[in-house]
């Protein structure tokens, strides 16, 4: 995960802090987050605490935090909607958040350098330092955080991944009957595949690396240092493997069939195209000091 070099010590003695508990941590783990709240109120005086039971209310504790530092108390999906939420409203520049990851998806946590543990990602946010760090920004307001993949991470291409809803057989037989009921599209219409290799044109920075006459098993974006991503494309192969290709760009555009794409915690699509632009040192994140 990229970061930029600077970093500023963030101390919460003299930081008020707002601690946003998100409900799925609540639900899993109620004993972290007692641990979490307890370590963050003694360490800073005048925590306020929020227990918000949707997305929405969510959404409005971080709108009215003031001046307050925002601390998340929750998984990778927690720290995304943060950061989408505080992007959205243009408040991500002048805005450090914090994280105690609680729950079972916290693997991008960790990747950025956040503590495992309750206690020790709490003092983290109590003596740690702001690190700054590159963002991918995409043509639909939305943000990736660590790393991008086409098609999402152990699914055919375009299609969800296995282990998911698609993975259930129940779904299954209620997706072949809805295909048996629904009329079939116009000509010309073009629809996700189901597997296979994906035929997709990939751009960076305006040059094509790869184009619609070559299909890929898939395509990797990642925020780098300086303001760059590491892109990389697996064409498909017959045979022999063939070698990825490699760049380096600040725009990503990828277009051609319909296709999913994960995006750190979450699937989203099908889309036809989708450009990512990286924001150089756009927010930051309390880590512990090194």
């Amino acid at each position: 995960m990229a970061e930029v070099a600077t970093s500023r010590t963030s101390s919460a003695t003299s930081d008020q802090l707002l601690v946003v508990i998100d409900p799925v941590a609540r639900r899993t783990d109620g004993e972290s987050v007692r641990i979490a709240k307890d370590v963050l109120s003694a360490g800073a005086a005048g925590t306020k605490v929020s227990l918000p039971d949707s997305p929405e209310e969510f959404a409005r504790a971080l709108a009215r935090r003031g001046s307050r530092r925002p601390v998340v108390v929750g998984d990778d999906r927690a720290l995304v909607r943060a950061v989408t939420l505080l992007h959205r409203q243009r408040e991500l520049t002048g805005c450090a958040l914090s994280l105690v990851p609680v729950g079972s998806a916290v693997s991008l946590a960790r990747s950025l350098g956040v503590p495992a543990g309750a206690v020790a990602a709490a003092r983290a946010v109590l003596d740690g330092a702001e690190r700054r760090m590159d963002l991918l920004v995409d043509d639909s307001d939305g943000v990736v955080l660590g790393a991008l993949r086409i098609p999402p991470l152990g699914g055919p291409a375009g299609m969800p991944e296995a282990g998911g809803e698609a993975g259930h057989p129940w779904l299954r037989t209620c997706r072949s009957l809805v295909r048996t009921l629904v009329p079939a599209r116009p000509s010309g219409y073009v629809t996700a595949p189901e597997a296979g290799p994906a035929r997709l044109r990939v751009e960076v920075d305006g040059a094509t690396l790869v184009d619609l006459g070559q299909p890929v098993e898939c395509v990797s974006v990642v925020p780098d240092t300086s303001g760059t991503a590491r892109v990389e494309v697996r064409p498909a192969s017959v045979g022999a493997e063939a070698s990825p290709l490699l760049a380096r760009a600040r725009t990503v555009t990828v277009s051609g069939a319909h296709f999913r794409y994960r995006a750190d915690a979450a699937v989203s699509g099908p889309v036809g195209t989708r450009t990512w632009v990286v924001r150089e040192g756009a927010w930051g994140l309390t880590v512990p000091v090194r």
